[in-house]
């Protein structure tokens, strides 16, 4: 499971990136109005999945029938993350479309996801034939899994603040005033 933490915390560092920099600094998203909250719900549920990954996966064994309610949850962000591509290109069209940057940051995500489900596969498959239970007994780093924690809540915050922005919660938007859709 180390291997598994390590590759979710370079995901979990290159999708704070990825926030900070791409949707808050360039786009502003939160800031957006309407025309980006169905990508902006799109991350919102992808982050509360996150968040429970991190958590989950840094605390406990999903043994059982425990390793299904994991797997759904790995293929639901799988399914959603193939939905926001297809949305960022519509709602992002007038910004001038994907940022090209972030277009390959995403790339690296999807490549890390992947390598991380390589090594996760094998044990998923031993927890299923296990007695079920969310067992606390992951085999890593005391430092390794206090970040990858760190992390859930963070994307958990964010996925709470994605998610007011489409219901137009001022605070939502802060730091960055209301912008017409027309801006870049």
């Amino acid at each position: 499971m180390t291997t598994v933490l390590w590759l979710l915390a370079v995901q979990g560092a290159l999708g704070a990136f990825d926030t900070l920099y791409f949707h808050e600094w360039r786009a502003r998203l939160v800031a957006r109005g309407p025309s980006v909250h169905g990508e902006l719900r799109l991350h919102a549920w992808r982050s509360f999945i996150y968040a429970a990954l991190f958590a989950g996966l840094a605390i406990f064994a999903w043994k059982g029938a425990w390793t299904g309610v994991l797997v759904a949850l790995l293929l639901a962000e799988i399914v959603i993350t193939l939905a926001d591509f297809v949305i960022e290109d519509r709602v992002r069209k007038p910004l001038g479309g994907l940022f090209p940057g972030e277009r390959i940051t995403h790339a690296i995500m999807g490549i890390i996801y992947g390598a991380m489900l390589a090594f996760l596969i094998p044990q998923l498959a031993a927890w299923f034939n296990e007695p079920a239970g969310l067992v606390a007994a992951v085999d890593a780093p005391a430092g390794l899994k206090g970040v990858v924690i760190a992390m859930a809540v963070g994307v958990f915050l964010s996925a709470l603040r994605d998610l007011a922005a489409t219901f137009g919660t001022a605070w939502a938007r802060y730091p960055w005033p209301e912008v017409r859709s027309d801006e870049r």
